[in-house]
């Protein structure tokens, strides 16, 4: 019995060994017919890295298209690096297949010594994102839900009006990002934010900066060679680590100082209704209250900076085409009246505003290339190979500006989005802009109603002219240029 046994498990074992053999062996014959997309051939061991540029990589990438076509790929020290262009190629493979195209790439310089891997867009893909994912949605996760705070929204834009009426000449972009975090910190945290100069605004524009700048690709040499994250600060030449730890306490601070703040309120029996005000009465364990905390601060710092560009898009819009604001103008007088300020119920009634909103979200996107994604297992796509680990870029502003889907797409044009002289409304940008899969930006409800009621207000009460360059000359559609960086501004 004991001789039998032991035959049938060696046979068993040799079945197995020849099993695994054979998957092994097509798994790598399949690799070899199969090749990842065409791109620019790079030098031997360092590939592509240095045809990245270092600015406007939209634009490049796009013009790579045109030669190696919508699905492309190079190699940086032997990391794949797949570049779709189309939005065919983003929809079938960041939607239909997210369950293994929605990780992040491991960023040494953001992630590891800076920690924003902490934060709901670099974090990887896992039971923390999707509890992350979990608990915004119970606060922004339909437009019902948001339109819980459009009195915030309508207050702050009141007081928008307000200081500028009382101070012409004061900074635009500042008074728009103090308005839209005094918004998103009430919403997080029940925090009301002082008018001038709250140390909290303060605190999130700077770190929020400080993101954009360790997250930008090829920024650090760290990103290219992470065995540098181990070189000691005081080494020279490693004045990159030094900014990457005080980088560090300015996120911890950020995520920590307002949390504590909710608490403090809690205790007092004074704390405002908020997103961690509610989260923290359930009495969390430390690791659900990490993960609360980490949680507002997506919201706190994701907020910040996106719907700010949105917001300053766009003014400048409405300055370079004249005709669309009198336009806008013309059906909110229509709408309103001439006797009280818009209200978000009032915007349901404006299709061309709502129209107005969406082609500033095309025109000028917020985030050109949107947040990298990276793909959990190989994967094979319309005879290509995609290895696993490999970094998954979209240029969703070469989406976004495709004359096959938007006629004459460098042109304002809010009526591309309306039914009219026989043809159907152009691809709702929505579907580009806020990313793909499961992905996609949990503020999309907010940052529309928040645009919306910014754009309503402004309209309502003054006209915007041609802004001027630097030597006051007005400049046109055609030579205005956004910034550089991954959040744009106008």
């Amino acid at each position: 019995m004991g001789a039998t046994t032991t035959s049938l498990l060696t046979a068993w074992l040799v079945a197995a060994v020849i099993l695994f053999v054979l998957i092994l062996r097509t798994a790598v014959l399949r690799k070899r017919k199969y090749p990842m997309p065409p791109g620019p051939s790079g030098w031997p061991i360092i590939g592509n890295v240095f045809d990245i540029p270092l600015s406007y990589q939209w634009k490049v990438f796009a013009r790579w298209g045109e030669r190696w076509g919508d699905l492309m790929s190079i190699r940086l020290l032997g990391q794949p690096m797949v570049i779709i262009n189309s939005y065919k190629h983003a929809y079938e493979l960041l939607e239909k297949r997210s369950g293994i195209y929605s990780d992040r790439p491991h960023l040494t310089m953001a992630g590891d010594i800076v920690g924003w891997d902490q934060i709901l867009v670099l974090l990887r893909y896992g039971n923390q994102f999707r509890e992350y994912r979990r608990l915004m949605a119970r606060v922004l996760g339909s437009r019902k839900n948001v339109e819980s705070f459009v009195p915030i929204m309508e207050e702050q834009a009141g007081k928008l009006l307000h200081i500028l009426l009382r101070e012409p000449t004061a900074d635009l972009p500042s008074q728009i990002r103090k308005m839209t975090g005094a918004i998103v910190l009430m919403i997080s945290y029940g925090y009301q934010a002082q008018e001038h100069d709250d140390p909290l605004i303060r605190m999130a524009d700077e770190a929020t900066e400080q993101a954009a700048e360790v997250a930008k690709p090829g920024a650090f040499l760290v990103d290219v060679f992470p065995f540098l994250k181990h070189v000691p600060t005081w080494t020279p030449g490693a004045g990159w680590k030094r900014k990457g730890q005080v980088y560090r306490a300015n996120m911890d601070q950020m995520s920590a100082v307002p949390h504590q703040f909710v608490k403090d309120q809690m205790a007092a029996g004074v704390a405002l209704p908020s997103f961690t005000s509610t989260m923290l009465a359930g009495d969390p364990s430390p690791d659900q209250e990490y993960r609360i905390k980490m949680s507002a601060a997506s919201i706190y710092s994701g907020g910040a900076d996106t719907t700010v560009s949105a917001e300053l898009t766009f003014i400048l819009a409405m300055g370079l085409w004249p005709a669309v604001q009198k336009k806008a103008q013309e059906e909110l007088d229509a709408v309103v009246g001439h006797d009280r300020l818009p209200t978000y119920a009032d915007i349901a009634q404006m299709p061309y505003l709502n129209a107005v909103y969406l082609e500033t979200l095309r025109w000028n996107l917020v985030v050109p290339l949107g947040v990298a994604h990276a793909i959990l297992e190989d994967d094979f796509y319309e005879g290509y190979f995609i290895p696993k680990g490999s970094i998954v870029c979209v240029n969703q502003w070469r989406i976004l500006h495709d004359p096959e889907i938007y006629a004459d797409p460098f042109t304002f044009n809010p009526q591309r989005f309306l039914p009219g002289l026989g043809k159907e409304p152009e691809l709702d940008p929505r579907k580009i802009a806020f990313g793909f899969g499961r992905r996609i930006c949990p503020g999309l409800h907010l940052a529309e109603v928040s645009v919306l009621m910014v754009a309503a207000s402004l309209l309502s009460a003054f006209n915007i002219t041609n802004p001027l360059n630097e030597a006051g000359v007005p400049i046109s559609s055609k030579t205005a240029e956004r910034t550089d960086g991954a959040i744009r501004w106008a």
